[in-house]
């Protein structure tokens, strides 16, 4: 996957009218993409930014059905999603795996309680189910999640669900609609759409890194931008009514030794009635998620003091050893693309997740709402409306049960290559190449050399923060360790790209910029 050759892709024919061009790089845009190009459609991918840069790399890590949608008995989102949880795990086994959940009870009448809903939970998995749920005791518990705290423990509930690397997905998703004839690029800035007789026939881009403006025609637009979708219809139509209201997640990142074993803890109700993960991911532990309306969309969302404080005050309440501020390795925030129904209310938590499809007068289709667990569904519908919108010969779907790119079973959970499935094998080879590839970047993290080159050669990673927090997830896992990499990784890159030290002094001031953010003073 070379952008390269993308770029060339598009030059080729400047009059080709595609039959879809998709707006938007995230997990909605690339479940699209994938869906229409295997469909046999000429389809062309614009990211403004890069894959996966906003919400889509920013999730709390889980392939899942929604325990709290169920308890707020939002049943169909919960069936869809944990059917797509089954074909996820079994078509990027490499990137999916089972996690144990336990929910720590410490009330007598929870346990039961619970317990009956993770039984509804397993029965709405059927024959996709990951492993059945059960009560277990308080020693059981314990040994489970070592460092619980135990006073008024009682025992606990647990039940299975799925993890899986966000921004690794988006790749091997892009990957995925590259080797089936897809075109994409990053660093493509949509600036306007193409209309005839108040119509969409296509958009206007350009190429952030040439600067050259392009008029691209098609038979149908997408917009999957997530929290921008309002900006790419103030194009359409300037005075359209507002559709998305951004809600902000917050997580916190601490070091392995706060949650001791190999399971997760879910805290089923907190302060503000949501629910509290925290989980194993890459030797270190991710605990959150806040829900806080936002006014307005960013590519860099900050976590606020507040959601910083409950989030670490919550885990607090049942872990042995309460973690503090300076136990915080990286803090990181992401937008909801959450469908706005009108009401200014201050609290999201109670929106459906729901994704919405709709289709304004002009053709312009505009996807909202979703989430991770179901990108592929989200794809399948979005393709299905625009072979209606675009006039397309009918023809089936064949994602579901169609391998990722990366396919590979038995991968070893002791070796941090696994993320790369298949392609595992090539980054040996460009090692055993080049032993100078194996250098280790950091002490306190595991990446290579040898991940920057492959990232560059062959996943189209542009600057230091594509590899830093998508390729590899140095920025995610440690903030100090990224900045602390970010020079060797400027100057790797800048050999295989073949920029200049102004270019380097360039992406190490961007870097530092972006990263700071997720360093906790």
């Amino acid at each position: 996957m070379k952008r390269e050759y993308m770029i060339r892709a598009i030059n080729e024919d400047p009059d080709k009218i595609w039959d879809l061009v998709i707006i938007g790089g995230g997990a909605t845009g690339l479940g699209a993409a994938v869906d229409a190009t295997t469909r046999g459609y000429s389809t062309l991918l614009l990211e403004q930014a890069d894959f996966a840069k906003g919400t889509s790399s920013r999730s709390t890590k889980l392939v899942h059905g929604g325990v709290r949608y169920l308890a707020q008995g939002d049943v169909s989102l919960v069936l869809e999603a944990l059917h797509e949880r089954g074909l996820l795990r079994q078509n990027a086994p490499h990137l999916v795996k089972n996690l144990a959940f336990v929910i720590p009870n410490y009330e007598w009448w929870r346990g039961p309680f619970y317990a009956v809903g993770m039984k509804v939970y397993d029965m709405m998995a059927g024959k996709l189910g990951l492993g059945p749920s059960e009560m277990i005791s308080k020693e059981e518990t314990v040994e489970a999640i070592p460092n619980i705290k135990t006073e008024g423990l009682r025992g606990g509930v647990i039940y299975y669900d799925g993890q899986f690397d966000d921004s690794r997905l988006a790749i091997n998703l892009a990957q995925t609609f590259s080797k089936n004839n897809g075109i994409l690029s990053n660093y493509f800035k949509v600036t306007g759409l193409i209309k005839k007789d108040s119509l969409i026939h296509g958009v206007e881009a350009v190429d952030l890194e040439s600067g050259v403006a392009y008029s691209i025609k098609a038979r149908a637009v997408v917009n999957a931008t997530g929290v921008f979708a309002d900006k790419i219809r103030g194009m359409d139509d300037p005075e359209h009514a507002r559709t998305i209201r951004p809600s902000q997640g917050v997580h916190l990142v601490l070091p392995a030794e706060f949650l001791k074993g190999d399971s997760a803890i879910m805290i089923p109700k907190t302060d503000d009635d949501r629910v509290l993960f925290a989980v194993p991911w890459h030797q270190r532990v991710i605990v959150g998620t806040t829900d806080t309306p936002k006014d307005k969309p960013e590519l860099e969302p900050r976590a606020l003091d507040s959601e910083i404080e409950f989030i670490l005050n919550t885990a607090g309440r049942y872990l042995t050893r309460a973690p503090k501020r300076s136990d915080v390795l990286s803090v990181f925030a992401g937008l909801r693309p959450l469908a706005y129904d009108g009401n200014d209310q201050e609290s999201t938590k109670e929106v459906s997740r729901n994704h919405q499809i709709t289709v304004s007068l002009s053709g312009l289709i505009t996807v909202s709402g979703g989430k991770w667990t179901t990108y592929r569904k989200m794809g399948e519908d979005t393709v299905d409306k625009a072979i209606l919108v675009g006039g397309f010969d009918e023809r089936p779907c064949i994602t579901k049960n169609m391998p990722i790119h990366g396919y590979a079973h038995n991968m070893r959970s002791d070796d941090h290559l696994q993320i790369y499935g298949s392609d595992r094998v090539a980054i040996l080879q460009l090692i055993e190449e080049n032993s100078i590839l194996n250098k280790t970047l950091h002490p306190n993290l595991e990446y290579t050399t040898a991940e920057v080159v492959w990232a560059v050669k062959e996943e189209m990673a542009r600057t230091v923060e594509d590899v830093l927090a998508r390729r590899t997830r140095a920025l995610f896992l440690d903030a100090r360790a990224s900045l602390e990499m970010a020079p060797d990784v400027a100057k790797i890159m800048a050999g295989e790209l073949d920029k200049s030290e102004e270019w380097i002094k360039d992406q190490l001031e961007q870097y530092k910029a972006v990263a700071e953010n997720y360093v906790l003073e």
